[in-house]
């Protein structure tokens, strides 16, 4: 059982970055890839980010691609989401999920997830 808990989260103007942290317990963790999605009021989740379980591989959603890096420490079994050039429109509840095997955009694939951290990010 893999359990995720995000931190991170917060208020910053547009152009600035934050840094989300995504914790997970458990010994396989370095064997699940990860994704990042968002879900903003009244707004379906949408996918982010993701990597794979050895960090070689990451994928972003053409909204945040070139501003987001995803990167994981698998020793300290914690990954990462920079966000870089914020915009009002990434203000968003932003959750980490992990998955055994690949990554993946489809929030239904992946099997745990965290409780999410709030981005706001004012103009």
């Amino acid at each position: 059982q893999v359990q995720l808990v995000e931190s991170g989260g917060g208020l910053v103007q547009a152009g600035g970055s934050l840094r989300l942290s995504c914790a997970a317990s458990g010994r396989t963790f370095s064997t699940y890839a990860v994704g990042w999605f968002r879900q903003a009021p009244g707004k379906e989740r949408e996918f982010v980010a993701a990597i794979s379980w050895r960090g070689g591989t990451t994928y972003y959603a053409d909204s945040v691609k070139g501003r987001f890096t995803s990167s994981r420490d698998n020793a300290k079994n914690t990954v990462y989401l920079q966000m870089n050039s914020l915009r009002p429109e990434d203000t968003a509840v932003y959750y980490c999920a992990a998955k055994s095997g690949y990554s993946s955009s489809s929030a239904g694939q992946y099997d745990h997830w965290g409780q999410g951290t709030q981005v706001t990010v004012s103009s």
